[in-house]
């Protein structure tokens, strides 16, 4: 039996061919710094206690049924207060916001209520997952390549030649992979860039849509500041679709509740998706998250705590590669400013291991670091750049500070062995 087309031309997930090898290692018995995945060991980052208790008191409660298509109600409303005390933002529970068992079903539900297979949409590279949902859709995915000296974020002036006739431009900060973000200047820029093209348009035609992934918000860290399109320029607000959720800032992958915010319209045909899709947040875990986030001395406890531990973790990772560099190794790091991950970089294209092996592509640096240093990285080509760029993402939430300090000798001892 064939498969779809769409299923045979659909690529795999980078990110966990990674880690297939990287467990494979483990069970041979190798000691692997595992800084590939976009997650948190629960272990060392713990859910919020109310949370988990809150939890285990619904399940107790018999909150185990059905929850509403658009998720629990006293949810909805607890994100619209969140929402307003922690950006600003007004958005009606009753029509403008919407629960999904995470950001994935978010992000899905936004490329299919707005995108018509052929539809442009824009999106900048490295970024998460778009390449694949335009596969899905068989949309027509714009990839733009970003620069290390704007920090990988995009720019007004670098999308402006492609935003004609899209109908979705896909923005994301902080970004993964980079942990990197927009300055209040760069996103007012290509904000009012979506105004005119918007204005450009005739009557009858689509919209140009703005997909706005902040699910990393609340982990920024230093002087370094969160922006939003909708609080920069309120007449996007009818273009703006948000995705948001509980998985990143309070740990909480596992959980499996995100939320989305923006037009009625738009929010009302992503209501209708992921309730064909059974796309939910399990109920009690809706019901208890409703109860933490009313709670904001519980909120912002935990979020101070996170925050702390995840930006040691990203410090002591980047001062080890700014150390690196600064003995003449040819590495790179940007400063951490959000999330959970750290930009490196590892040049060394083209070097030869002591076995004869030459290091053509980013891939073969990352599997030479995980062999020969214990550490593994995802390179950016798993993000759609090319894999003749030398840049990894490394995410230190399944990692503690301590063992990110062990892993900067090995990868100078690794690294002294090409010629």
């Amino acid at each position: 039996m064939s498969a779809s087309l769409l299923a045979q031309n659909l690529r795999g997930s980078e990110i966990i061919k990674i880690a297939a090898e990287i467990n494979e290692l483990k069970r041979r018995g190798e000691n692997i710094a595992n800084l590939t995945i976009g997650d948190f060991d629960s272990n060392i980052y713990p859910i919020p206690a109310k949370l988990k208790q809150g939890i285990v008191e619904a399940y107790n409660e018999n909150q185990t049924n059905y929850p509403p298509a658009d998720g629990v109600l006293d949810l909805r409303q607890s994100v619209s207060k969140f929402l307003s005390e922690r950006y600003g933002l007004e958005y009606a529970a009753a029509n403008e916001i919407i629960i999904s068992g995470g950001s994935r079903p978010l992000i899905y539900s936004i490329y299919l209520a707005i995108v018509d297979p052929g539809d442009k949409v824009v999106f900048p590279t490295p970024s998460w997952n778009n390449n694949h949902y335009c596969d899905l859709l068989t949309a027509d995915g714009v990839m733009l390549a970003t620069l290390p000296e704007n920090n990988f974020m995009p720019t007004a002036d670098e999308l402006r030649p492609h935003i004609k006739g899209a109908a979705l431009l896909a923005l994301c900060s902080p970004l993964n992979p980079t942990g990197t973000m927009f300055s209040k200047e760069a996103l007012e820029e290509i904000c009012d860039m979506v105004i005119e093209e918007n204005k450009s348009r005739s009557e009858g035609e689509k919209p140009l849509y703005l997909l706005y992934d902040q699910i990393y918000s609340q982990l920024t860290f230093g002087e370094h500041k969160h922006y939003n399109p909708v609080s920069l320029r309120p007449k996007l607000r009818d273009y703006t679709i948000f995705v948001d959720g509980g998985s990143k800032c309070f740990a909480a992958t596992g959980v499996r509740v995100g939320w989305g915010f923006g037009p009625a319209a738009v929010i009302n045909s992503m209501k209708t998706i992921v309730g064909h899709m059974g796309a939910w947040a399990p109920k009690a875990e809706q019901v208890s998250m409703a109860r933490f986030l009313a709670d904001n001395t519980a909120v912002d406890s935990y979020l101070a705590d996170i925050k702390g531990n995840v930006q040691a973790s990203l410090t002591s990772l980047y001062q080890g590669f700014q150390q690196l560099k600064s003995e003449g190794f040819s590495v790179d790091a940007i400063e951490p400013m959000g999330a959970i991950y750290l930009t490196i970089k590892v040049d060394y294209l083209g070097k030869t291991t002591p076995d004869g092996k030459v290091l053509e592509t980013a891939t073969d640096i990352n599997f030479y670091l995980i062999t020969n240093a214990g550490i593994a990285l995802v390179p950016f080509s798993a993000f759609g750049t090319g894999e003749d760029e030398a840049w990894f993402r490394a995410s230190v939430g399944t990692i503690t500070n301590e063992d990110i300090k062990l892993t900067i000798p090995r990868i100078k001892a690794a690294l002294e062995k090409l010629s």
